[in-house]
């Protein structure tokens, strides 16, 4: 405010300069022209001063926003239900939380200050023409709503232009993380020039949202500026009449038309920018959309946590389906004994991962239950039930850092005796050793600098470290070889005594030893007992186990 306020004096000041100067006779007070120029001058370098230390302020502040939203929007991102990760586009998030915020920031950095200052010299230069010629000023009546009306139909036509070209960007970004993440799978199957028809279509599509948007808000720019020139050419016409007439002096002209200018060209600016505000509008609203995603159901009040946990799992007549329309698991009773080997087989799509996703409550059942050592898991907090199974999944998953980072990843305070172990039992010590840097090697991101066995062992040694009472492995040993494999087992048996242990697995020869075996099929269990006895059944499983021989 005080930035342009002081800019505004400018022109009144160069008004009285050219007043001093006495026409027909040619006098010049040059004292008072002097004056004038001399406080115009500082007026002006006052003006700059102020503006430069408004800029680096809201620098400070929009870098303090955005670091706040970002921060907000990671947080709320780990709060988010696993069904949302399901549904959405990796990419797509990442657009949100770098490129949309990026594009708020440059708006609240140059755009919001715009705006502030256009408002208020606006404001200043309206009141000084009216106080220097208010006939003049009605000129702007018809030239300022004929602006607006042309700012308002454009926006209105541009606005879902915008919207569209943010997720366009949001689906080139999915693209290309999803295809460098397969960057193995596509080569193997000599995919690239595919891929690269398939980018050529994404890209285009992004381009050319880019440009329709552009091009519809770059429209603005030049048809009010020549509503502004009109306006400025109306002002010296009948300025030059006025002063004819003796109803105006030429300083005074000189100064509505300095003014004028002042007063169209935020209005000119404003609409130059458009395309900005609309464009930060639009990563707004997708990053407000993504705030407002609904988190996780929070633990209902009074939940306990569960801290002296022996390991019994009962469900009782469990439905579940991940959309409405379609149920994955129907009517499904289950009882672990505190301490047991259950495995569960069955052909893909049966149901088996999905019970691994309720017992953790990724996914709550629509109907039915299941209770932790007689509690109703929905009475527990979901941390601490999560905290106590350990979990191997199939999908391997190991984030940049150090080897020992990695298999501590779930216990902190672990010593480097307890890492070592925990190696040692995963049958990894070895090769770790043989690393230059050994437990200090660090992994690239989700180790692909190491073998994919490699890696299920470091998770297998994850499990191991971590003290819990219950355990989830699906397909833990899918990526090793069947020595390893043999060897992996042992260290199993002991880590699963006296733990309840739910093992999904398609080599059956693993599942052998386990107290219960269940065998689903389309989300129902259709076999369950002890190895031998399902193979003197003859039924599913026994048809299962011996095709593995046929």
């Amino acid at each position: 405010m005080t930035s342009n306020g002081l800019a505004l004096i400018g022109p009144r000041l160069s008004g009285y300069a050219v007043d001093a100067i006495e026409l027909g006779s040619g006098n010049v007070d040059f004292a008072a022209v002097r004056f004038y120029c001399i406080w115009m001058a500082v007026c002006y370098a006052a003006s700059a001063v102020v503006s430069y230390t408004l800029s680096v302020t809201m620098l400070y502040i929009t870098k303090k926003i955005v670091f706040s939203m970002r921060k907000e929007l990671f947080d709320h991102l780990l709060d988010l239900p696993i069904r949302y990760f399901d549904r959405n586009q990796a990419g797509d998030i990442i657009s949100r939380i770098s490129y949309d915020i990026d594009t708020v920031n440059t708006s609240l950095s140059s755009d919001l200050v715009q705006i502030m200052a256009s408002v208020i010299t606006v404001t200043g230069s309206l009141a000084m023409m009216i106080w220097i010629a208010p006939e003049l000023v009605l000129i702007f009546c018809v030239t300022v709503p004929l602006s607006i009306v042309l700012i308002r139909r454009i926006t209105a036509k541009t606005r879902p232009l915008f919207h569209r070209r943010s997720r366009k960007l949001g689906e080139l970004n999915g693209f290309i993380e999803e295809m460098l993440g397969g960057q193995k799978t596509l080569k193997a199957y000599d995919q690239q020039e595919n891929t690269i028809r398939k980018f050529i279509e994404k890209n285009k599509e992004a381009v050319n949202a880019y440009y329709e948007a552009d091009y519809a808000a770059a429209v603005v720019g030049p048809m009010v500026n020549l509503i502004s020139n009109v306006s400025i050419a109306l002002v010296t016409m009948f300025g030059s009449i006025l002063f004819l007439l003796n109803r105006i002096s030429l300083g005074d002209i000189s100064s509505f038309v300095l003014y004028s200018r002042k007063f169209s060209g935020p209005i000119n600016e404003t609409a130059n920018i458009l395309s900005e505000l609309q464009s930060a509008l639009a990563a707004a609203d997708r990053v407000f959309r993504l705030i407002d995603e609904l988190p996780e159901k929070q633990d209902r009040e009074g939940a306990r946590l569960l801290e002296e946990v022996y390991g019994e799992v009962k469900l009782d007549h469990i439905a579940f389906g991940y959309v409405p329309e379609k149920q994955i698991i129907h009517d499904l009773t289950l009882r672990a004994e505190p301490g047991t080997l259950v495995a569960i087989v069955g052909p893909t799509g049966a149901g088996k991962t999905t019970i691994i996703n309720l017992l953790m409550r990724f996914y709550d059942p629509d109907s039915g239950t299941i209770r932790v050592d007689g509690t109703l898991t929905d009475d527990i907090s979901r941390a601490s039930l999560r905290k106590s199974y350990a979990m191997v999944l199939q999908d391997t998953w190991l984030f940049y850092g150090t080897i020992r980072d990695n298999i501590a990843y779930g216990k902190e305070d672990a010593t480097m005796e307890e890492v070592v172990e925990a190696a040692k039992a995963a049958c990894i010590h070895h090769y770790i050793m043989t690393l230059p840097q050994g437990y200090d090697t660090i992994l690239s991101d989700d180790g692909v600098n190491i073998s994919k066995g490699q890696k299920q062992l470091l998770t297998i040694a994850r499990a191991m470290l971590l003290d819990a009472h219950m355990l989830i492995l699906d397909e833990a040993t899918s990526n090793v070889d069947t020595r390893t494999e043999m060897e992996i087992g042992k260290a199993m048996h002991s880590l699963m005594k006296n733990r309840t242990s739910f093992v999904i697995a398609h080599r059956l020869s693993t599942i052998v030893d386990a107290d219960m075996i269940l065998f689903m099929e389309n989300g129902n269990i259709i076999e369950q007992g002890r190895h031998r006895e399902l193979l003197e059944k003859g039924g599913a499983y026994a048809q299962l186990y011996n095709s593995q021989f046929a």
